[in-house]
Protein backbone atom coordinates (compact mmCIF):
# COMPACT_ATOMS: atom_id res chain seq x y z
CA UNK A 1 0.00 0.00 0.00
CA UNK A 2 0.97 3.61 -0.44
CA UNK A 3 3.39 4.86 2.20
CA UNK A 4 4.22 1.36 3.46
CA UNK A 5 7.63 0.70 5.01
CA UNK A 6 10.00 -1.71 3.22
CA UNK A 7 12.40 -3.61 5.48
CA UNK A 8 13.71 -7.14 6.21
CA UNK A 9 11.11 -9.35 7.82
CA UNK A 10 12.13 -10.77 11.21
CA UNK A 11 11.21 -14.22 12.44
CA UNK A 12 8.34 -14.17 14.97
CA UNK A 13 9.24 -14.96 18.57
CA UNK A 14 7.35 -14.84 21.83
CA UNK A 15 8.08 -12.27 24.49
CA UNK A 16 6.68 -11.16 27.81
CA UNK A 17 3.44 -9.09 27.50
CA UNK A 18 3.82 -5.44 28.52
CA UNK A 19 0.12 -5.18 29.42
CA UNK A 20 -1.07 -6.83 32.56
CA UNK A 21 -4.43 -8.56 32.36
CA UNK A 22 -6.05 -5.42 33.79
CA UNK A 23 -4.24 -3.05 31.45
CA UNK A 24 -5.17 -5.03 28.37
CA UNK A 25 -8.87 -4.38 28.91
CA UNK A 26 -8.36 -0.79 30.09
CA UNK A 27 -11.59 -0.58 32.10
CA UNK A 28 -12.62 2.92 33.08
CA UNK A 29 -15.23 3.90 35.69
CA UNK A 30 -15.97 7.10 33.74
CA UNK A 31 -17.70 5.00 31.06
CA UNK A 32 -20.86 4.64 33.14
CA UNK A 33 -22.90 5.99 30.21
CA UNK A 34 -22.26 2.68 28.43
CA UNK A 35 -23.30 0.57 31.39
CA UNK A 36 -26.57 -1.25 31.22
CA UNK A 37 -26.29 -2.14 27.55
CA UNK A 38 -27.24 -5.67 26.54
CA UNK A 39 -24.39 -8.20 26.58
CA UNK A 40 -22.17 -8.29 23.54
CA UNK A 41 -22.79 -11.05 21.05
CA UNK A 42 -19.99 -13.42 20.07
CA UNK A 43 -19.40 -11.39 16.93
CA UNK A 44 -18.84 -8.26 19.03
CA UNK A 45 -16.97 -9.71 22.03
CA UNK A 46 -14.27 -7.75 23.77
CA UNK A 47 -10.64 -8.53 23.10
CA UNK A 48 -8.71 -10.85 25.33
CA UNK A 49 -5.34 -10.02 26.87
CA UNK A 50 -3.54 -12.08 24.22
CA UNK A 51 -1.35 -9.96 21.93
CA UNK A 52 -2.11 -10.07 18.23
CA UNK A 53 1.35 -9.08 17.08
CA UNK A 54 4.43 -6.93 17.64
CA UNK A 55 5.91 -3.78 16.15
CA UNK A 56 8.66 -4.33 13.55
CA UNK A 57 8.78 -0.81 12.04
CA UNK A 58 7.56 2.62 13.05
CA UNK A 59 7.45 6.17 11.64
CA UNK A 60 5.99 9.37 13.15
CA UNK A 61 2.52 8.51 11.83
CA UNK A 62 2.53 4.79 11.02
CA UNK A 63 3.61 1.40 12.33
CA UNK A 64 4.09 -2.03 10.81
CA UNK A 65 3.03 -4.98 12.94
CA UNK A 66 3.97 -8.63 12.46
CA UNK A 67 1.03 -10.83 13.41
CA UNK A 68 1.67 -13.58 15.95
CA UNK A 69 0.38 -17.07 15.33
CA UNK A 70 -2.76 -17.51 17.44
CA UNK A 71 -2.76 -20.61 19.64
CA UNK A 72 -6.49 -21.21 20.07
CA UNK A 73 -7.68 -24.40 21.77
CA UNK A 74 -11.05 -26.01 21.22
CA UNK A 75 -12.31 -24.72 24.57
CA UNK A 76 -11.42 -21.10 23.96
CA UNK A 77 -13.62 -18.56 22.25
CA UNK A 78 -12.64 -17.96 18.66
CA UNK A 79 -11.16 -14.50 18.23
CA UNK A 80 -12.27 -12.70 15.11
CA UNK A 81 -9.49 -11.98 12.62
CA UNK A 82 -8.24 -8.45 12.31
CA UNK A 83 -9.66 -6.40 9.45
CA UNK A 84 -9.14 -3.01 7.87
CA UNK A 85 -10.62 -0.34 10.15
CA UNK A 86 -10.06 -2.27 13.40
CA UNK A 87 -8.69 -0.26 16.33
CA UNK A 88 -5.68 -1.69 18.18
CA UNK A 89 -3.55 -0.50 21.08
CA UNK A 90 0.08 -0.68 22.17
CA UNK A 91 2.18 0.85 24.90
CA UNK A 92 4.71 3.65 24.80
CA UNK A 93 6.80 4.67 27.80
CA UNK A 94 4.17 7.21 28.95
CA UNK A 95 0.84 6.20 27.41
CA UNK A 96 -1.37 3.70 25.67
CA UNK A 97 -1.21 4.48 21.94
CA UNK A 98 -4.08 3.64 19.60
CA UNK A 99 -3.79 2.80 15.94
CA UNK A 100 -6.24 2.05 13.14
CA UNK A 101 -5.53 -0.76 10.71
CA UNK A 102 -5.28 0.56 7.17
CA UNK A 103 -3.80 -2.47 5.43
CA UNK A 104 -3.15 -6.21 5.75
CA UNK A 105 -0.76 -8.24 3.59
CA UNK A 106 1.30 -11.38 3.23
CA UNK A 107 4.51 -10.27 1.48
CA UNK A 108 5.76 -13.80 0.61
CA UNK A 109 2.73 -16.10 0.47
CA UNK A 110 3.08 -19.89 0.33
CA UNK A 111 1.37 -21.79 -2.50
CA UNK A 112 -1.02 -23.21 0.12
CA UNK A 113 -2.49 -21.48 3.21
CA UNK A 114 0.00 -21.80 6.04
CA UNK A 115 0.37 -20.55 9.60
CA UNK A 116 4.06 -20.06 8.86
CA UNK A 117 3.40 -17.20 6.42
CA UNK A 118 4.53 -13.79 7.67
CA UNK A 119 1.46 -11.56 7.98
CA UNK A 120 1.92 -7.78 8.20
CA UNK A 121 -0.49 -5.14 9.47
CA UNK A 122 -0.20 -1.44 8.60
CA UNK A 123 -1.38 1.01 11.28
CA UNK A 124 -2.06 4.73 11.32
CA UNK A 125 -1.29 6.05 14.82
CA UNK A 126 -4.29 8.18 15.82
CA UNK A 127 -3.80 9.17 19.46
CA UNK A 128 -3.13 8.13 23.02
CA UNK A 129 -4.33 7.97 26.62
CA UNK A 130 -1.52 9.11 28.88
CA UNK A 131 -0.66 7.24 32.07
CA UNK A 132 -2.21 8.85 35.12
CA UNK A 133 -3.59 7.98 38.53
CA UNK A 134 -6.72 9.95 37.63
CA UNK A 135 -9.66 7.66 36.90
CA UNK A 136 -10.90 10.14 34.31
CA UNK A 137 -8.07 9.65 31.87
CA UNK A 138 -9.08 10.90 28.45
CA UNK A 139 -8.08 10.24 24.87
CA UNK A 140 -6.24 12.93 22.93
CA UNK A 141 -5.16 13.07 19.32
CA UNK A 142 -1.50 12.86 18.44
CA UNK A 143 1.30 10.82 19.99
CA UNK A 144 3.70 12.31 22.55
CA UNK A 145 5.94 9.24 22.85
CA UNK A 146 6.25 6.44 20.34
CA UNK A 147 6.13 2.69 20.95
CA UNK A 148 9.42 0.86 20.69
CA UNK A 149 10.30 -1.91 18.26
CA UNK A 150 9.12 -5.34 19.44
CA UNK A 151 6.28 -3.69 21.41
CA UNK A 152 3.28 -5.99 21.67
CA UNK A 153 0.00 -4.99 20.03
CA UNK A 154 -3.49 -5.77 21.34
CA UNK A 155 -6.97 -5.56 19.90
CA UNK A 156 -8.92 -2.65 21.39
CA UNK A 157 -11.79 -3.65 23.66
CA UNK A 158 -15.30 -2.22 23.72
CA UNK A 159 -14.22 -0.16 26.75
CA UNK A 160 -11.35 1.21 24.67
CA UNK A 161 -13.69 2.17 21.83
CA UNK A 162 -15.97 3.92 24.30
CA UNK A 163 -13.03 5.84 25.75
CA UNK A 164 -11.48 6.82 22.41
CA UNK A 165 -14.79 7.92 20.91
CA UNK A 166 -16.24 9.28 24.18
CA UNK A 167 -18.27 12.45 24.13
CA UNK A 168 -15.82 15.36 24.49
CA UNK A 169 -16.30 17.86 27.28
CA UNK A 170 -16.86 20.67 24.73
CA UNK A 171 -20.22 21.47 23.09
CA UNK A 172 -21.18 18.54 20.88
CA UNK A 173 -23.99 17.09 18.80
CA UNK A 174 -24.59 13.38 18.29
CA UNK A 175 -24.90 12.52 14.59
CA UNK A 176 -24.59 8.72 14.44
CA UNK A 177 -22.37 5.85 15.56
CA UNK A 178 -18.85 4.70 14.81
CA UNK A 179 -18.36 1.98 12.21
CA UNK A 180 -16.51 -0.39 14.57
CA UNK A 181 -19.34 -0.62 17.12
CA UNK A 182 -22.93 0.52 16.59
CA UNK A 183 -23.33 1.02 20.36
CA UNK A 184 -20.69 3.77 20.50
CA UNK A 185 -22.10 7.18 19.48
CA UNK A 186 -20.29 9.58 17.14
CA UNK A 187 -20.23 13.29 17.99
CA UNK A 188 -19.22 16.47 16.21
CA UNK A 189 -17.64 19.40 18.07
CA UNK A 190 -20.08 22.21 17.38
CA UNK A 191 -17.79 25.23 17.84
CA UNK A 192 -14.88 23.70 15.95
CA UNK A 193 -17.12 22.43 13.15
CA UNK A 194 -19.07 25.62 12.52
CA UNK A 195 -16.40 28.11 13.54
CA UNK A 196 -13.72 26.89 11.12
CA UNK A 197 -15.73 25.80 8.04
CA UNK A 198 -16.49 22.24 6.98
CA UNK A 199 -17.11 20.36 3.77
CA UNK A 200 -19.32 17.44 2.75
CA UNK A 201 -18.21 15.70 -0.44
CA UNK A 202 -19.15 12.48 -2.19
CA UNK A 203 -20.66 11.01 -5.29
CA UNK A 204 -24.31 11.50 -6.21
CA UNK A 205 -26.62 9.32 -4.14
CA UNK A 206 -24.15 8.63 -1.32
CA UNK A 207 -26.23 10.46 1.31
CA UNK A 208 -24.82 14.01 1.41
CA UNK A 209 -28.18 15.82 1.54
CA UNK A 210 -29.50 13.59 4.33
CA UNK A 211 -26.32 14.15 6.34
CA UNK A 212 -26.59 17.92 5.90
CA UNK A 213 -30.07 17.65 7.43
CA UNK A 214 -28.85 15.27 10.16
CA UNK A 215 -26.01 17.54 11.27
CA UNK A 216 -28.05 20.75 11.18
CA UNK A 217 -31.01 19.23 13.04
CA UNK A 218 -28.69 17.76 15.69
CA UNK A 219 -26.99 21.12 16.22
CA UNK A 220 -30.31 22.99 16.36
CA UNK A 221 -31.54 20.59 19.06
CA UNK A 222 -28.86 22.03 21.36
CA UNK A 223 -28.72 25.51 19.83
CA UNK A 224 -32.27 26.65 19.02
CA UNK A 225 -31.10 30.25 18.40
CA UNK A 226 -28.65 29.38 15.63
CA UNK A 227 -28.46 31.42 12.42
CA UNK A 228 -28.16 29.19 9.35
CA UNK A 229 -28.64 30.13 5.70
CA UNK A 230 -28.98 27.19 3.31
CA UNK A 231 -28.62 27.73 -0.45
CA UNK A 232 -30.97 25.16 -1.98
CA UNK A 233 -30.64 25.04 -5.80
CA UNK A 234 -32.99 22.05 -6.21
CA UNK A 235 -35.80 22.85 -3.75
CA UNK A 236 -35.19 19.71 -1.69
CA UNK A 237 -34.65 20.81 1.91
CA UNK A 238 -37.95 22.32 3.07
CA UNK A 239 -39.30 18.88 4.04
CA UNK A 240 -36.19 18.17 6.14
CA UNK A 241 -36.72 21.06 8.55
CA UNK A 242 -40.44 21.86 8.31
CA UNK A 243 -41.43 24.23 11.13
CA UNK A 244 -37.78 24.98 11.97
CA UNK A 245 -37.11 26.78 8.69
CA UNK A 246 -38.26 29.88 6.86
CA UNK A 247 -38.33 29.12 3.13
CA UNK A 248 -37.72 32.06 0.78
CA UNK A 249 -37.96 31.85 -3.00
CA UNK A 250 -38.46 34.29 -5.89
CA UNK A 251 -42.08 35.34 -5.75
CA UNK A 252 -42.48 34.03 -2.20
CA UNK A 253 -40.51 36.07 0.31
CA UNK A 254 -37.13 36.40 -1.41
CA UNK A 255 -36.48 40.04 -2.23
CA UNK A 256 -33.04 41.21 -3.34
CA UNK A 257 -33.59 44.70 -4.79
CA UNK A 258 -31.08 45.88 -7.38
CA UNK A 259 -29.76 48.61 -5.09
CA UNK A 260 -28.31 45.92 -2.78
CA UNK A 261 -25.99 44.80 -5.57
CA UNK A 262 -22.49 46.19 -5.76
CA UNK A 263 -21.38 47.53 -9.11
CA UNK A 264 -19.69 44.31 -10.32
CA UNK A 265 -22.85 42.35 -9.58
CA UNK A 266 -25.04 44.96 -11.27
CA UNK A 267 -22.81 44.92 -14.37
CA UNK A 268 -23.01 41.13 -14.54
CA UNK A 269 -26.80 41.05 -14.37
CA UNK A 270 -27.45 44.04 -16.70
CA UNK A 271 -24.61 43.95 -19.23
CA UNK A 272 -23.31 40.40 -18.85
CA UNK A 273 -19.92 38.74 -18.55
CA UNK A 274 -18.73 39.95 -21.96
CA UNK A 275 -19.12 43.53 -20.86
CA UNK A 276 -18.43 46.49 -23.09
CA UNK A 277 -16.20 48.98 -21.28
CA UNK A 278 -18.15 51.93 -22.69
CA UNK A 279 -21.42 50.46 -21.47
CA UNK A 280 -19.91 49.77 -18.04
CA UNK A 281 -18.82 53.40 -17.70
CA UNK A 282 -22.22 54.69 -18.79
CA UNK A 283 -24.00 52.43 -16.29
CA UNK A 284 -21.67 53.54 -13.48
CA UNK A 285 -22.32 57.23 -14.17
CA UNK A 286 -26.08 56.62 -14.30
CA UNK A 287 -26.15 54.69 -11.01
CA UNK A 288 -24.07 57.32 -9.19
CA UNK A 289 -26.37 60.07 -10.47
CA UNK A 290 -29.42 58.14 -9.26
CA UNK A 291 -27.89 57.62 -5.79
CA UNK A 292 -27.02 61.26 -5.26
CA UNK A 293 -30.41 62.19 -3.85
CA UNK A 294 -30.10 59.55 -1.12
CA UNK A 295 -26.47 60.47 -0.39
CA UNK A 296 -27.46 64.11 0.07
CA UNK A 297 -30.39 63.21 2.31
CA UNK A 298 -28.30 60.80 4.45
CA UNK A 299 -25.23 63.05 4.63
CA UNK A 300 -23.09 60.72 2.54
CA UNK A 301 -22.13 63.22 -0.15
CA UNK A 302 -18.41 62.57 0.28
CA UNK A 303 -18.63 58.98 1.54
CA UNK A 304 -21.05 57.26 -0.81
CA UNK A 305 -19.69 55.24 -3.73
CA UNK A 306 -21.17 53.27 -6.59
CA UNK A 307 -20.95 50.17 -4.30
CA UNK A 308 -22.73 51.73 -1.31
CA UNK A 309 -25.99 49.80 -0.68
CA UNK A 310 -28.24 52.84 -0.86
CA UNK A 311 -31.79 52.79 -2.30
CA UNK A 312 -32.40 54.56 -5.60
CA UNK A 313 -34.99 54.41 -8.37
CA UNK A 314 -34.20 52.61 -11.60
CA UNK A 315 -36.43 55.18 -13.28
CA UNK A 316 -33.81 57.79 -12.30
CA UNK A 317 -31.16 55.67 -14.04
CA UNK A 318 -33.28 55.57 -17.21
CA UNK A 319 -33.92 59.30 -16.97
CA UNK A 320 -30.16 59.95 -16.78
CA UNK A 321 -29.60 57.77 -19.86
CA UNK A 322 -32.29 59.62 -21.81
CA UNK A 323 -30.77 62.97 -20.87
CA UNK A 324 -27.28 61.78 -21.80
CA UNK A 325 -28.47 60.55 -25.20
CA UNK A 326 -29.89 64.00 -25.96
CA UNK A 327 -26.73 65.80 -24.87
CA UNK A 328 -24.49 67.26 -27.57
CA UNK A 329 -21.42 66.62 -25.39
CA UNK A 330 -21.94 62.91 -24.90
CA UNK A 331 -18.64 60.98 -25.15
CA UNK A 332 -20.16 57.82 -26.67
CA UNK A 333 -22.61 57.03 -29.45
CA UNK A 334 -26.36 56.98 -28.90
CA UNK A 335 -26.38 53.24 -29.65
CA UNK A 336 -24.22 52.51 -26.59
CA UNK A 337 -26.59 54.39 -24.29
CA UNK A 338 -29.58 52.76 -25.95
CA UNK A 339 -28.13 49.27 -25.45
CA UNK A 340 -27.82 49.83 -21.69
CA UNK A 341 -31.32 51.27 -21.46
CA UNK A 342 -32.85 48.44 -23.50
CA UNK A 343 -31.27 45.81 -21.28
CA UNK A 344 -32.64 47.44 -18.12
CA UNK A 345 -36.14 47.68 -19.61
CA UNK A 346 -36.04 44.01 -20.65
CA UNK A 347 -35.09 42.92 -17.13
CA UNK A 348 -37.83 45.09 -15.59
CA UNK A 349 -40.43 43.44 -17.81
CA UNK A 350 -39.17 39.88 -17.22
CA UNK A 351 -41.24 38.21 -14.50
CA UNK A 352 -38.36 35.95 -13.50
CA UNK A 353 -36.43 39.00 -12.27
CA UNK A 354 -39.29 40.49 -10.26
CA UNK A 355 -37.48 39.67 -7.01
CA UNK A 356 -34.71 42.05 -8.17
CA UNK A 357 -36.44 44.68 -10.33
CA UNK A 358 -39.92 44.56 -8.82
CA UNK A 359 -41.66 47.91 -9.23
CA UNK A 360 -43.17 49.74 -6.27
CA UNK A 361 -44.95 53.04 -6.14
CA UNK A 362 -42.85 54.19 -3.21
CA UNK A 363 -39.13 53.75 -2.58
CA UNK A 364 -38.36 52.53 0.94
CA UNK A 365 -35.09 51.69 2.68
CA UNK A 366 -35.72 48.01 3.55
CA UNK A 367 -32.10 47.07 4.13
CA UNK A 368 -32.54 46.15 7.81
CA UNK A 369 -35.73 44.17 7.14
CA UNK A 370 -34.06 42.19 4.34
CA UNK A 371 -31.05 41.30 6.53
CA UNK A 372 -33.32 40.29 9.40
CA UNK A 373 -35.26 37.96 7.09
CA UNK A 374 -32.15 36.42 5.52
CA UNK A 375 -30.24 35.82 8.75
CA UNK A 376 -33.20 35.07 11.07
CA UNK A 377 -32.73 37.96 13.50
CA UNK A 378 -34.65 37.44 15.71
CA UNK A 379 -34.91 33.67 15.29
CA UNK A 380 -38.55 33.33 16.39
CA UNK A 381 -38.32 29.54 16.47
CA UNK A 382 -36.97 29.22 12.91
CA UNK A 383 -33.16 29.18 13.01
CA UNK A 384 -32.74 28.17 9.34
CA UNK A 385 -33.37 30.25 6.25
CA UNK A 386 -33.77 28.02 3.21
CA UNK A 387 -33.21 30.02 0.04
CA UNK A 388 -34.98 28.07 -2.69
CA UNK A 389 -32.94 29.07 -5.74
CA UNK A 390 -34.60 26.64 -8.16
CA UNK A 391 -36.66 29.50 -9.61
CA UNK A 392 -33.70 31.86 -10.11
CA UNK A 393 -32.66 32.15 -13.78
CA UNK A 394 -29.51 30.07 -14.25
CA UNK A 395 -27.66 32.93 -15.95
CA UNK A 396 -27.80 35.04 -12.77
CA UNK A 397 -27.67 32.31 -10.10
CA UNK A 398 -24.00 33.00 -9.39
CA UNK A 399 -24.75 36.72 -9.05
CA UNK A 400 -27.44 36.00 -6.46
CA UNK A 401 -25.05 33.76 -4.52
CA UNK A 402 -22.42 36.49 -4.65
CA UNK A 403 -24.89 39.01 -3.20
CA UNK A 404 -25.96 36.67 -0.39
CA UNK A 405 -22.42 35.71 0.66
CA UNK A 406 -21.18 39.29 0.44
CA UNK A 407 -24.10 40.55 2.56
CA UNK A 408 -23.37 37.93 5.21
CA UNK A 409 -19.70 38.86 5.44
CA UNK A 410 -20.27 42.62 5.36
CA UNK A 411 -23.01 42.39 7.98
CA UNK A 412 -20.66 40.49 10.29
CA UNK A 413 -17.83 42.94 9.54
CA UNK A 414 -19.86 46.00 10.53
CA UNK A 415 -21.72 44.47 13.50
CA UNK A 416 -20.72 45.59 16.99
CA UNK A 417 -21.88 42.32 18.57
CA UNK A 418 -20.91 39.09 16.77
CA UNK A 419 -23.90 37.13 15.50
CA UNK A 420 -22.40 33.91 14.09
CA UNK A 421 -23.88 32.88 10.74
CA UNK A 422 -23.21 29.70 8.77
CA UNK A 423 -23.89 29.52 5.02
CA UNK A 424 -24.50 26.03 3.61
CA UNK A 425 -23.55 26.02 -0.09
CA UNK A 426 -25.16 23.08 -1.86
CA UNK A 427 -23.61 22.33 -5.26
CA UNK A 428 -20.72 24.63 -4.41
CA UNK A 429 -18.89 23.68 -7.61
CA UNK A 430 -21.53 25.68 -9.50
CA UNK A 431 -20.68 28.92 -7.68
CA UNK A 432 -16.92 28.42 -7.36
CA UNK A 433 -15.82 26.27 -10.32
CA UNK A 434 -12.22 25.29 -11.00
CA UNK A 435 -12.49 26.45 -14.61
CA UNK A 436 -11.62 30.15 -14.68
CA UNK A 437 -13.74 30.61 -17.80
CA UNK A 438 -16.88 29.50 -15.96
CA UNK A 439 -18.81 31.04 -13.11
CA UNK A 440 -18.79 34.60 -11.79
CA UNK A 441 -15.51 35.82 -10.35
CA UNK A 442 -17.21 37.98 -7.71
CA UNK A 443 -19.05 34.91 -6.36
CA UNK A 444 -15.75 33.03 -6.02
CA UNK A 445 -14.22 36.02 -4.28
CA UNK A 446 -17.14 36.27 -1.84
CA UNK A 447 -16.84 32.57 -0.93
CA UNK A 448 -13.06 32.72 -0.56
CA UNK A 449 -13.27 35.87 1.54
CA UNK A 450 -15.53 34.06 4.00
CA UNK A 451 -13.30 30.96 3.88
CA UNK A 452 -10.14 32.96 4.64
CA UNK A 453 -11.39 35.74 6.91
CA UNK A 454 -14.89 34.78 8.08
CA UNK A 455 -13.71 33.00 11.23
CA UNK A 456 -12.59 36.34 12.69
CA UNK A 457 -16.07 37.83 12.32
CA UNK A 458 -18.30 34.82 12.97
CA UNK A 459 -19.20 33.80 9.41
CA UNK A 460 -18.56 30.22 8.30
CA UNK A 461 -19.14 27.99 5.30
CA UNK A 462 -20.38 24.47 4.76
CA UNK A 463 -19.20 23.47 1.27
CA UNK A 464 -21.25 20.63 -0.25
CA UNK A 465 -20.19 19.15 -3.59
CA UNK A 466 -20.43 15.93 -5.58
CA UNK A 467 -17.38 16.86 -7.68
CA UNK A 468 -14.48 18.07 -5.50
CA UNK A 469 -12.26 18.10 -8.61
CA UNK A 470 -14.53 20.78 -10.14
CA UNK A 471 -14.21 23.13 -7.15
CA UNK A 472 -11.97 26.18 -7.27
CA UNK A 473 -8.49 25.21 -5.99
CA UNK A 474 -7.99 25.93 -2.32
CA UNK A 475 -11.62 26.10 -1.20
CA UNK A 476 -11.62 22.60 0.33
CA UNK A 477 -8.28 23.26 2.01
CA UNK A 478 -9.84 26.19 3.89
CA UNK A 479 -12.35 23.79 5.48
CA UNK A 480 -10.90 22.46 8.74
CA UNK A 481 -13.30 19.50 8.85
CA UNK A 482 -14.30 17.18 6.03
CA UNK A 483 -16.97 14.49 5.73
CA UNK A 484 -16.00 12.37 2.74
CA UNK A 485 -18.65 9.99 1.39
CA UNK A 486 -18.29 7.26 -1.21
CA UNK A 487 -16.13 8.38 -4.10
CA UNK A 488 -15.07 6.27 -7.09
CA UNK A 489 -13.38 8.90 -9.24
CA UNK A 490 -9.60 8.83 -8.74
CA UNK A 491 -9.44 12.53 -9.60
CA UNK A 492 -11.93 13.39 -6.83
CA UNK A 493 -10.11 11.13 -4.36
CA UNK A 494 -6.79 12.82 -5.11
CA UNK A 495 -8.33 16.27 -4.52
CA UNK A 496 -9.78 15.11 -1.19
CA UNK A 497 -6.46 13.59 -0.08
CA UNK A 498 -4.66 16.81 -0.91
CA UNK A 499 -7.04 18.74 1.36
CA UNK A 500 -6.64 16.59 4.52
CA UNK A 501 -3.63 16.04 6.81
CA UNK A 502 -1.21 13.31 5.71
CA UNK A 503 -1.96 11.31 8.84
CA UNK A 504 -5.53 10.80 7.57
CA UNK A 505 -4.57 9.55 4.11
CA UNK A 506 -4.89 5.93 5.19
CA UNK A 507 -8.56 6.42 6.09
CA UNK A 508 -9.22 7.87 2.64
CA UNK A 509 -8.50 4.45 1.15
CA UNK A 510 -11.96 3.46 2.41
CA UNK A 511 -13.73 5.95 0.13
CA UNK A 512 -14.67 3.61 -2.76
CA UNK A 513 -16.10 1.02 -0.34
CA UNK A 514 -18.30 3.22 1.87
CA UNK A 515 -22.00 2.46 2.06
CA UNK A 516 -24.75 5.06 1.69
CA UNK A 517 -24.90 7.23 4.80
CA UNK A 518 -21.31 6.43 5.83
CA UNK A 519 -18.47 8.94 5.72
CA UNK A 520 -14.87 9.37 6.74
CA UNK A 521 -14.74 12.35 9.12
CA UNK A 522 -11.42 14.12 9.61
CA UNK A 523 -10.43 17.48 11.02
CA UNK A 524 -10.99 19.66 14.05
CA UNK A 525 -14.77 19.18 14.10
CA UNK A 526 -14.43 15.58 15.34
CA UNK A 527 -12.53 14.23 18.32
CA UNK A 528 -10.46 11.99 16.05
CA UNK A 529 -10.58 10.76 12.45
CA UNK A 530 -13.35 8.19 12.22
CA UNK A 531 -15.69 6.30 9.96
CA UNK A 532 -19.20 7.43 10.91
CA UNK A 533 -22.50 5.69 10.25
CA UNK A 534 -24.89 8.64 10.32
CA UNK A 535 -28.27 8.27 12.01
CA UNK A 536 -31.04 7.70 9.42
CA UNK A 537 -33.70 10.36 9.21
CA UNK A 538 -37.42 9.62 9.53
CA UNK A 539 -39.10 9.31 6.14
CA UNK A 540 -40.97 12.61 6.56
CA UNK A 541 -37.77 14.46 7.54
CA UNK A 542 -35.64 13.55 4.55
CA UNK A 543 -34.68 15.99 1.81
CA UNK A 544 -36.35 15.37 -1.53
CA UNK A 545 -33.13 14.14 -3.07
CA UNK A 546 -33.85 10.46 -3.56
CA UNK A 547 -33.16 8.95 -6.97
CA UNK A 548 -36.36 8.65 -9.01
CA UNK A 549 -37.64 5.07 -9.30
CA UNK A 550 -38.11 4.48 -13.01
CA UNK A 551 -39.86 1.14 -12.59
CA UNK A 552 -42.41 2.56 -10.12
CA UNK A 553 -43.13 5.56 -12.35
CA UNK A 554 -43.39 3.38 -15.45
CA UNK A 555 -45.85 0.98 -13.81
CA UNK A 556 -48.76 3.44 -14.20
CA UNK A 557 -49.94 5.63 -17.07
CA UNK A 558 -50.33 9.42 -16.91
CA UNK A 559 -52.99 11.65 -18.42
CA UNK A 560 -52.57 15.03 -20.09
CA UNK A 561 -53.33 17.07 -16.96
CA UNK A 562 -49.81 16.38 -15.71
CA UNK A 563 -48.37 18.12 -18.79
CA UNK A 564 -50.73 21.07 -18.36
CA UNK A 565 -49.63 21.60 -14.74
CA UNK A 566 -45.96 21.32 -15.74
CA UNK A 567 -46.44 23.87 -18.52
CA UNK A 568 -48.16 26.26 -16.08
CA UNK A 569 -45.26 26.10 -13.61
CA UNK A 570 -42.79 26.34 -16.49
CA UNK A 571 -44.29 29.58 -17.74
CA UNK A 572 -44.51 31.06 -14.25
CA UNK A 573 -40.96 30.04 -13.42
CA UNK A 574 -42.20 28.30 -10.26
CA UNK A 575 -41.47 24.63 -9.54
CA UNK A 576 -44.35 24.44 -7.06
CA UNK A 577 -47.99 24.94 -7.96
CA UNK A 578 -49.23 28.41 -7.17
CA UNK A 579 -51.90 28.79 -4.57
Amino acid sequence: MTGSIALPLPIPRMRRPLFSREQAALPDPSLSSFAGKEPMKNSDRECTDAPVGRVIAITPSQAIVLLERQNVTATENVVLPLEVGTLVKLRSRVSVVYGMITGLRVPLPSPEPSDKDLKLVELDLVGEIRDSNDSNRFFCRGVSAYPALEELVYRASVADLAKVYARPSAATARVGTIHQDGAVPAYVLTDELFGKHFSIVGTTGSGKSCVVATILNAVIDSNPNAHLMLLDPHSEYSSAFKERAAVLSPGDGLCLPYWLFNFDELVEIIIGSNSNLEQVKILGDAVMAAKQSYFTKAGLDRLGTVDTPAPYRMSDVLRFLDAAMGSLNRPDSVATYQAVKNRIVILQNDGRYRFVFGSRLTLRDEFSDILAKLFRIPVNGKPITILDLSGVPSEVLNVVVSVLCRLAFDFALWSEIPIPITIICEEAHRYAPRDKERGFEAAKQALFRIAKEGRKYGVSLCVVSQRPSDLAPGLLSECNTMFAFRMTSHEDQDIVRSAVPEASHGLMNFLPALRNGEAIAVGEGVAMPMRICFSPLPEDRRPKSATTSFTSAWSTDRDGTHIERAVERWRRGMRHASG
